[in-house]
């Protein structure tokens, strides 16, 4: 069940950043609220308040809202009119499908001078003779009552009648009133019946929370106390129990009940427990020791449609805890494994969780593979050995070893000269040349 709260308010206040105290229009409908409170404390500026859709059986604490104007409680367990006197600037008030059998108490809004539209179609004063003209002569500030307008002829009428359809209202207000009590009282019977039958059916664990620790073979050398086994289940006791559950159901919604505040509580507290046994039903999972690559494979069936930012997966060398929700799933692993080598995934069709845990001391491979051809021989074993030595052989500078190259003999090769474009010179004749003329007066070439 739902209650106002400043939080709940916060969040529905984003339109004006979450500031509450200047607020004037809040929507709080289908929150499933039970008692109207605090709102006239926190929000004394509200012109326009939704709380349709929920279970509020009381119209309160909202006095102190002078600027109110548009209050919509359709859908509601109303069974009165009262405590809106103070609502000086109420001018549409929506009380649609209530549980209003006191037709009287419209009497109540008589102080809201500027009220204009009111809505009481769907409750049981709606059904009595003389209701339109009762509430037409009653409020006569109205200009609207149930989204039709009021004439003056309508009103004229109404106020010539009113004795004799005021006497008719209050016979059967007070038909209803006794009715009303009957129903009351078998309603509380009922609801101390189904205590009773299930304070006899109730066991231990039946809360609403999942068993914190589930075991599957674990080791001799784990001890139990920390992680207790699951006890164990037959096999046709959960089919069982599921096809009576559905029974359960299917007579509960085919069972015929009156239209009245009781059986709507009823049936919300049924899709109650509806709810909390769906969350208690324990998750089907799988372990699974999967020798070829050795790892240990955990397969737990979240919901398919769960986000997973709701999964946390926490893996330990001798279990694996799996948080869905904020509930625990734990289970203690047959062999240890290296967490950091772990993994978690969803599955794409099934959506469920698949957990890998790899084995302490050994290596997960891709799948099998060929082995490969070592040689027998002593020889062969050698040659690698040989092989691997040279592969790891450092380099080491031994000048007794190796000769340092002489620097002072190198030579430098020679290079082309850049051609250069000269005239060619001239080719002087030799002493042993037989023309040779020796000329003193030509000095001798150095």
């Amino acid at each position: 069940m739902g209650r106002i709260t400043e939080d709940l308010i916060r969040r529905n206040a984003e339109h004006n950043e979450c500031v509450i105290f200047s607020l004037e229009e809040l929507s709080l409908h289908q929150q499933e609220i039970e008692r109207l409170e605090h709102i006239d404390k926190w929000c004394r500026d509200l012109k326009i308040l939704y709380l349709q859709n929920n279970l509020i059986g009381k119209i309160e604490n909202v006095s102190k809202l002078k600027k109110l104007e548009y209050l919509n409680l359709a859908l509601n367990n109303i069974e009165k009119i009262e405590n809106l006197e103070g609502c000086e600037g109420l001018t549409k008030l929506d009380l649609t499908v209530n549980f209003i059998g006191e037709l009287s108490s419209v009497e109540t809004l008589r102080g809201n001078i500027h009220l204009r539209e009111l809505f009481l179609v769907g409750n049981p004063c709606a059904d009595f003779d003389g209701y339109r003209q009762f509430v037409v002569a009653t409020l006569r500030q109205l200009k609207w009552l149930d989204g039709k307008e009021i004439e003056r002829s309508e009103r004229i009428q109404a106020l010539q009648d009113f004795p004799e359809v005021e006497r008719q209202v209050r016979e059967q207000e007070k038909a209803y009133c006794r009715r009303r009590a009957r129903d009351k009282s078998e309603a509380q019977r009922k609801l101390r019946e189904e205590q009773e039958r299930g304070e006899k059916e109730g066991h231990p664990g039946s809360d609403g929370r999942w068993d914190a620790d589930v075991a599957a073979d674990p080791p001799p050398s784990v001890g139990s106390r920390d992680h207790p086994q699951a006890p164990e289940v037959q096999e046709g006791e959960p089919s069982k129990k599921k096809v009576d559950d559905v029974e359960d159901d299917l007579e509960f919604w085919n069972k015929p009940c009156s239209f009245t505040p009781e059986s709507r509580l009823e049936t919300l507290r049924h899709m109650e427990k509806q709810r909390k046994d769906k969350e208690k039903l324990r998750l089907d999972f799988s372990l699974k020791d999967d020798e070829k690559r050795n790892q240990i494979i955990l397969d737990l069936a979240v919901y398919r449609y769960m986000d997973t930012s709701l999964i946390n997966v926490d893996v330990q060398p001798t279990f694996v805890r799996v948080t869905v929700k904020g509930k625990p799933f734990q289970l203690v692993l047959p062999a240890e494994v290296k967490p950091d080598g772990s993994s978690a995934r969803r599955s794409q069709t099934t959506g469920h969780l698949v957990v890998c845990m790899p084995k302490v001391g050994e290596v997960i491979t891709g799948g099998p593979r060929a082995p490969a051809s070592v040689p027998s021989t002593s020889e062969s074993s050698r040659e690698h050995t040989g092989e691997r030595s040279r592969q790891t052989e450092k380099l080491e500078v031994d000048p007794s070893k190796h000769s340092f190259p002489d620097v002072a003999n190198i030579v430098r090769e020679k290079t082309p000269a850049p051609r250069r474009v000269r005239p060619e010179p001239k080719v002087m004749p030799h002493e042993e040349d037989p023309g040779f003329e020796d000329d003193p007066e030509v000095p001798p070439l150095i």
